[in-house]
């Protein structure tokens, strides 16, 4: 009595946590978007955040009316369940569970390929063939696995996914992207149409992609778990399915590191996912041992499968949706064929049937544990015949929308952004001033801008002058002496050019931050292995009156502080005395100068230092200069 009891109670339990697992998929969602938001430009987001909610919604409603039957429904000669209406015509019988549980995982498989094929995607060509993965491409290969299909009656192992939702959406996401082309200015190409240079489009915002792969590694552990009848089998699961994608990562920043000489971060966010991917089939039969292997072999193939799809294929993918889940998909089925072991707890279940003992049909031990290639033998073949089924269907399914609707936004609508042509969003972060400094506003250069020295006091007068151009504009003498100087420097500059002015007399100044685009082609810095040239980057513009202190010292010490050995160092404006305003510290009025037509005007009448000025007491006004230094400036746009 007491066991059954028990047995209840641990049925009860776990039917719960199937539950609560499916719940956690679902919050997966919103991994996804992040991580897609994220690695992509700042003018799409909204555009992304649109698709990852539709996946679900527009996969929710095919999966009632046809997905569902087809997966789970009653077996037809091992390729098809019986279509259905279950949920309308006998609802107090229907299986709720499995309809929640099965269905978050059905949006999994759509999310995956939104990633590869985003930023240049018609909005409902999109909810078009995210519908058919939902309606019938996922939910009949995922019956062969886990609705008592042909390849659950042969023994082939996949627990939670690697081959019937991951391979199968990366597939899906490869074809698409290579369908649809890459985005305007990702590959250069000569004359004859040969690819000379791929171009880095780095992602805009790494924090929200970075908190998608914490939810989505959460997620996981109800997207691998949740099938779990047994404490011990959740506990293993949990293990592998933490050591996989943290031992990948690992891999990944170290490759990085040594290849592209820092550690790549969008690269390591990666090959979490990448880790995760590859241990869903085997979490549930493999040891930590398999976990291991599996996890360093995942994190070497995200940075071979980046590199090949952007050197080798020149398929454009934003995210990395296809090394991650394609190449790992692959992968993590592969290895179950090596690395499934008896001693795992759930290993024992067998296979029969292709129902019995639910996703933990397996035929036999791995290569590596003494099993022979039998199992191998299994996971190949049920690989390739889901790779057939997915190429197929979702290439004729691509062919169709683009006949129909056209697959590819207008050139026009890519420049502008899908969030304002494809919804009338005018920003997804209205009250934010967000920049695009993407590769499409590369300035080409076929010359090393490399001056060869970095040592300013080395530094021939030409080296210089290349390196921090001087500018005067056309200006006429005046005996004020008051001159305006503008500087264009670095960011990472500022400091030292504020003490180093601070110290020649100048006591104060307007920054500005401002975005500037130019020839830099000495920093070589890469982003997922694409070199990131010369775009738009952070810069201050720092404005400087004076009339005290000379005009030709303060351009000095500017060239020596920004000097460092590359053309495009920095930028100096002499403006001289053709339009200049000094700020009157005690009235916080603003005296604007035309010395060059002869006249002192006041915008306000005012005291300034103690002396009343106005445009009656020009005299007063260039005393007081005099006396304060001349270093008073007024912000910008006044």
């Amino acid at each position: 009595m007491t066991e059954e009891i028990l047995s209840v109670l641990n049925g009860e339990v776990f039917g719960v946590w199937f539950l609560i697992g499916a719940a956690l998929v679902f919050w997966m969602q919103a991994g996804f978007a992040m991580v897609e938001t994220g690695f992509t430009r700042a003018k799409n987001a909204g555009n992304i955040l649109m698709k990852n909610l539709m996946d679900f919604c527009i996969g929710t409603v095919v999966f009632i009316l046809i997905g569902f039957s087809l997966l789970l429904g009653e077996d037809m000669v091992g390729i098809i369940g019986k279509p259905g209406f279950d949920i309308f015509t006998d609802y107090a019988n229907f299986d709720w569970s499995n309809f929640v549980f099965n269905l978050v995982f059905c949006a999994t498989t759509a999310t995956i390929v939104s990633g590869a094929m985003a930023e240049r995607t018609k909005f409902i060509s999109y909810c078009v063939y995210s519908g058919v993965i939902s309606a019938v491409i996922y939910p009949i290969e995922a019956h062969w696995t886990w609705g008592g299909g042909w390849l659950s009656q042969i023994g082939f192992h996949d627990f939670a996914g690697s081959n019937c939702i991951h391979m199968v959406g990366g597939i899906s996401a490869l074809i698409g992207a290579a369908m649809l082309g890459p985005r305007i200015g990702k590959f250069v190409k000569d004359k004859t149409g040969k690819v000379t240079k791929v171009n880095a489009f780095p992602g805009h915002n790494l924090p929200i992609g970075a908190l998608g792969v914490f939810i989505l590694w959460l997620g996981w552990y109800g997207f691998n778990g949740a099938a779990a009848t047994s404490v011990e089998e959740l506990g293993s699961i949990f293990v592998t399915t933490t050591i996989a994608p943290a031992i990948a990562t690992v891999v990944t920043m170290i490759l990085t590191w040594v290849k592209y000489g820092k550690p790549d971060v969008s690269m390591c966010l990666n090959a979490s996912l990448a880790g995760l991917v590859a241990i869903t089939a085997g979490c549930d039969v493999v040891d930590a041992f398999g976990s291991i292997v599996i996890g360093a072999v995942a994190g070497v193939l995200v940075v071979f499968g980046v590199w090949f799809l952007d050197y080798k294929l020149h398929v454009d993918d934003p995210v990395g949706a296809v090394a991650v889940h394609c190449l790992n998909g692959i992968w993590g089925t592969v290895a179950v064929g090596f690395f499934a072991t008896p001693s795992a707890p759930a290993f024992a279940r067998g296979f029969g049937d292709g129902v019995s003992f639910g996703a933990n049909q397996i035929a036999g031990a791995g290569l590596f544990y003494g099993g022979g290639f039998k199992q191998l033998g299994l996971q190949l073949l049920g690989m390739f015949a889901t790779i057939a089924w997915t190429a197929v269907t979702i290439t004729i399914t691509f062919i169709i929308i683009k006949k129909i609707f056209g697959l590819r936004v207008s050139e026009e609508e890519e420049i502008i952004g899908l969030d304002a042509k494809e919804h009338g969003l005018p920003s997804a972060y209205a009250g934010f001033s967000i920049m695009d400094i993407s590769n499409t506003m590369t300035m080409d250069v076929n010359e090393n801008t490399d001056l060869g020295v970095s040592d300013y006091d080395k530094a021939s007068e030409f080296q210089k002058d290349a390196a921090v151009k001087v500018v005067e504009a056309p200006i006429t003498a005046s005996a004020s002496g008051i001159y305006k100087v503008v500087i264009i420097a670095k960011l990472s500059r500022f400091e030292a050019l504020k003490t180093a002015l601070n110290d020649l007399g100048v006591t104060g100044m307007t920054m500005t931050q401002v975005m500037g685009c130019g020839i830099q082609k000495g920093a070589g810095e890469m982003y997922r292995g694409a070199e990131i040239d010369a775009t738009l980057l952070p810069k201050v513009k720092i404005e400087v009156v004076v009339s005290k202190i000379p005009v030709d010292s303060v351009i000095a010490t500017a060239k020596k502080v920004l000097f460092t050995g590359h053309i495009g160092d920095g930028s100096l404006h002499r403006v001289g005395e053709a339009a200049d305003e000094i700020f009157d510290a005690q009235r916080g009025a603003w005296l604007l100068m035309r010395p060059t037509e002869g006249q002192k005007l006041l915008r306000h009448p005012a005291v300034f230092g103690g002396v009343k000025v106005d445009a009656e007491h020009p005299d007063e006004l260039t005393a007081v200069l005099d006396k304060h230094g001349g270093g008073a400036q007024p912000p910008l746009g006044l």
